[in-house]
């Protein structure tokens, strides 16, 4: 059983929390970090960035973030490195996120074949489509990886089957148009979505929801809708990119942290 599906399981009820942060921003050592901080703060899954030049489903703070760690040198194999020692330090399992190129690049079967072998547990591809996916899930499923698919707004109701059919570990639901950022309200529409995609996915896999997530309150909703994990990003790429590596900034991003995943437990609160 892969170390995201444990997670789920090992919840009953409660809802996770998903945790993004850019690899490499501003610096690897700055990111091992932080992520102990999103650890400590009560982070269920590392979202894992790899940074690429043309980051297409990603807003501004996630470009911007990109941009530093390139700058910085940054490469996937440093990030696949930092996995092993995040590993290490911290049982908590880890998707990465990145673009298909990445893989591609140097061959397939080689980058999962690395990917495994340094920790990771599954893989984000969000320019990967549903029709190109073969050959990937099956060297993926060679090398015991989760394929984390996403499903978007207009995605329609047949092609949400095939999403979760295809989906192992979670399936990533976008919830709203447009790309990642922080947003200081979820709408109606966005809680109708989860409701509608909580109707395909119940007993079949978990349900994450992203993108636009940045407060306590969003959890509190998403995870109220049906959701099975909040994804939050944004809004922790800011306080990374604000606080120059310093103590303070690690103290503030396990703080806030720690006030999402306490959101979580809407669920267990509501079931008692």
């Amino acid at each position: 059983m892969s170390g995201i599906k444990t997670v789920f399981r090992s919840l009953r009820g409660e809802g996770a929390l998903i945790a993004y942060v850019m690899g490499g921003d501003p610096d690897i050592e700055t990111t091992e970090r932080v992520v102990g901080a999103l650890v400590a703060g009560g982070a269920d899954i590392i979202e894992l960035g790899i940074p690429f030049s043309d980051p297409i489903a990603d807003g501004r703070s996630i470009q911007e973030a990109a941009v530093r760690s390139l700058a910085a040198g940054t490469r996937p194999a440093d990030v696949l490195k930092l996995v092993s020692r995040i590993k290490k330090a911290h049982d908590v399992p880890i998707a990465v996120m990145t673009y298909y190129n990445i893989l591609y690049s140097p061959g397939l079967d080689g980058f999962l074949a690395e990917a495994k072998g340094a920790g990771v547990d599954g893989l984000i591809i969000p320019d990967l489509p549903l029709d190109e996916t073969a050959e990937y899930s099956k060297l993926a499923i060679k090398h015991g990886l989760d394929t984390i698919l996403l499903a978007a707004p207009t995605t329609s109701p047949e092609r949400m089957r095939l999403l979760v059919k295809h989906s192992t570990g979670f399936l990533y639901l976008v919830s709203l148009l447009g790309v990642t950022g922080a947003r200081s309200q979820l709408g109606e529409d966005t809680l109708r979505l989860v409701r509608s995609a909580k109707r395909q996915t119940r007993g079949k896999i978990p349900l994450g929801v992203g993108f636009g997530i940045s407060k306590p309150e969003h959890v509190r909703a998403v995870i109220g809708a049906g959701a099975d994990a909040a994804i939050v990003g944004s809004s922790i790429v800011n306080m990374v990119a604000s606080g120059n590596g310093t103590d303070a900034m690690l103290n503030e991003v396990e703080s806030y942290v720690r006030s999402l995943k306490a959101a979580t437990k809407s669920r267990r609160a509501a079931q008692t």
